[in-house]
C-alpha cells in the first residue's frame, strides 16, 4: 500500500516524501509541480502527451493546471519520490522575477549532480520531520535550477501559450466561478454549459483550450485542495470531510483522495506538519 513518509506545508506550498506502490490517476494542481526519484522502483509520469521516465537520471516538471499521472513500472518494487507543489506567486516573489512563475518550458528535467544534491538535502530535512529555516531556501534553489533547465533553448520564457490565453474568455471565467461555489455538489457539465450560453461540446472544447484540462479535472482539483485544507486545519473526522465534499461515503472519498494524491487521507493527516 502506498504511504506518506513525510509531508511539510509552508508558505511555498507543500513538499512530501511518498512511497508509491500504486498508480495515480490523471489530475492537476494550481501549483507548479516537481517530482524527483529517490529510491526503489522506477516510474513514469505522463504530462499531457509526453511519457517521461522518473529514475536516477530524470526528474519531471509539471506546470500549473497541466494534466499528469503516475505509473509504477514494477508494482512489486515501490518508488520513493520527493514531490514538491510550489505556489507560483511565492516563486516569483522569492526570486524577485517578472517571469510567469512555475510555467515550465519542458517537463523533462535531467538530474544533474547539483540537482541531485538539492533533492538529497530536501529529502534529509523531510526525514528529520523538524521545521528548518533552510527548507524554503533549499527548495527555491532546486526549483530555480529546474525552471532554468526547462527553458534552455526556448525563445519565449515570459509565459507559455496556455498562460497567455487562460481566463481570457468570460464564459470560462463564469464557469470557474460556478465550480468554485458548487464543487461540493454534483455539478453537471450540461448545467455549466447552459450557464455559459454554450452547447456541451463547444463548452468542453473551449474550457479545455483555455485551462488545459477538462472541467471534471478542475472540479477534482478543487475537491482535493479543500480535502487537504480540512485535513490540515480542522478537527473534522475523515467521515465529516467526505460528506462535506459531497461524497456518499467515507470509502468513496478515501478512494478518490488516494487515487488523486497517492495516499489515503488518514495517512496524509498523520504525517503532515505545517510550518
Amino acid at each position: 500500500m502506498s504511504e506518506a513518509i513525510s509531508v511539510h506545508h509552508g508558505d511555498f506550498g507543500r513538499a512530501a516524501l511518498y512511497q508509491l506502490t500504486k498508480p495515480i490517476v490523471t489530475h492537476a494542481h494550481r501549483e507548479g509541480h516537481l517530482i524527483f526519484y529517490i529510491d526503489g522502483g522506477v516510474g513514469q509520469v505522463c504530462v499531457g502527451p509526453d511519457r517521461l521516465d522518473l529514475d536516477t537520471k530524470h526528474a519531471v516538471a509539471v506546470s500549473p493546471w497541466e494534466s499528469h499521472n503516475f505509473e509504477l513500472l514494477d508494482p512489486d518494487n515501490p518508488c520513493l519520490c520527493l514531490v514538491l507543489y510550489i505556489k507560483p506567486m511565492w516563486f516569483v516573489e522569492t526570486g524577485q522575477s517578472a517571469d510567469c512563475g512555475m510555467s515550465f518550458g519542458s517537463p523533462k528535467i535531467q538530474l544533474t549532480p547539483e540537482l541531485q544534491r538539492w533533492a538529497a538535502r530536501l529529502t534529509a530535512l523531510l526525514m528529520e520531520e523538524e521545521d528548518s529555516d533552510q527548507f524554503d531556501s533549499h527548495l527555491y534553489e532546486a526549483a530555480s535550477l529546474c525552471y532554468e533547465q526547462s527553458w534552455c533553448g526556448a525563445q519565449d520564457r515570459s509565459m507559455t501559450a496556455l498562460a497567455r490565453t487562460k481566463f481570457s474568455d468570460y464564459r470560462v471565467r463564469r464557469s470557474l466561478k460556478l465550480m468554485r461555489e458548487n464543487y461540493a455538489d454534483e455539478v453537471e457539465i450540461d448545467w455549466l454549459a447552459r450557464e455559459a450560453g454554450l452547447s456541451r461540446p463547444h463548452f468542453f472544447k473551449l474550457f479545455k483550450k483555455q485551462m488545459g484540462i477538462t472541467p471534471n479535472l478542475y472540479l477534482n482539483t478543487l475537491r482535493t485542495e479543500q480535502a487537504i485544507e480540512d485535513l490540515m486545519t480542522s478537527g473534522k473526522s475523515v467521515t465529516e470531510i467526505s460528506y462535506d465534499l459531497g461524497f456518499s461515503s467515507q470509502a468513496s472519498f478515501t478512494r478518490f483522495f488516494t487515487s488523486n494524491v497517492g495516499i489515503p487521507p488518514s495517512d496524509y493527516r498523520r504525517v503532515a506538519n505545517v510550518a
